[in-house]
């Protein structure tokens, strides 16, 4: 492959049998980033209001491994719809899909097989929870196309990567009240953040091609409109926790994650893909400090 791609076909993915390196490229699995920002916001809820450290590490590990799984299959989904796009774009051409490595038919297979392990952990949850892990298949399913009809596909992305806030929420609690939508909403404008500065890497080849994208929309007001998401992101996680009850320690640890979102603004390049996908990564360790802020306010 020639030019700009966030594709890793080294590593340990190189070391897999040659039949299963395209399943595990198009899965995204040699791209962990993913399945962190999912199960993420299902971290900040257990973190809240899990009733006990056993019952939130054993929540945390059924949603590890169901976002793997589920970001698999979402990936999957989004590269049917796209392959065909996907070829003419220089950081997805090489694609299993795209690049015919994988077959449709083969795809739909293995989306099944992920959905199998989804599922599988699904069962194991409060009803609440496994009836919002269900609703969850209507935006994964649409979020590929909201790029053809819109120039707000990130937050049909925000909505569908912030659902671990709410179905996280209800495995803990059995219910979803008003500090588990303040929660939700406080992931949704994160995703709409972190996402908008990942679209940065395809700008161009997007408007080629008639795609849209918060990217394209802002351009060079993407700054602006960064910290605006940062800042409602914020203002909603300190009202997630002035609801929850959390005690004056929350306060100061919720400098860590603003400074660390307030350093991506600061220092976004939207001009630099690889600089656009530095920042973009690191998310997770604003994601682990917004859930270290939650922890210690339960103190």
């Amino acid at each position: 492959m020639q030019g700009f791609t966030d594709i890793r076909a080294g590593g340990w993915v190189a070391r897999l049998p040659a039949g299963w390196r395209p399943y595990a490229l198009l899965a995204r699995f040699d791209r962990p980033i993913g399945s962190w920002l999912l199960v993420l916001p299902g971290f900040w809820a257990f973190a809240l209001a899990a009733p006990d450290w056993a019952e939130g590490l054993r929540l945390a590990a059924l949603f590890g491994i169901g976002a793997v799984a589920m970001r698999g299959a979402g990936c999957v989904v989004n590269d049917l719809w796209d392959r065909d796009l996907d070829r003419r774009v220089e950081r997805t051409r090489g694609r299993p899909l795209a690049a015919g490595t994988v077959s449709p038919r083969q795809a739909v297979v293995f989306i099944a097989a992920l959905c199998s392990v989804g599922l599988a952990v699904l069962v194991q949850l409060d009803r609440a929870a496994v009836l919002l892990g269900f609703a969850s298949v209507l935006p994964i399913v649409l979020y590929p196309l909201a790029k053809r009809v819109t120039n707000w596909p990130q937050a049909m992305l925000g909505l569908t990567f912030s659902w671990a806030a709410p179905t996280g929420m209800a495995a803990a609690t059995g219910r979803l009240d008003a500090t588990g939508i303040a929660l939700w909403a406080a992931a949704f404008f994160w995703v709409l953040g972190y996402d908008t500065i990942y679209a940065h890497q395809d700008r161009e080849d997007d408007a080629r091609i008639g795609i849209g994208s918060t990217a394209l929309l802002w351009g060079g007001r993407t700054r602006p409109f960064l910290l605006a998401c940062y800042a409602a992101m914020l203002v909603l996680l300190a009202l997630t926790g002035w609801l929850a009850g959390l005690s004056a320690l929350f306060w100061p640890a919720l400098l860590l994650p603003a400074a660390l979102l307030a350093r991506q603004a600061a220092t976004l390049d939207i001009h630099d893909p690889a600089d656009c996908l530095t920042l973009f990564r690191s998310n997770r360790e604003a994601g682990v400090a917004v859930a270290l802020a939650f922890l210690l306010g339960r103190l």
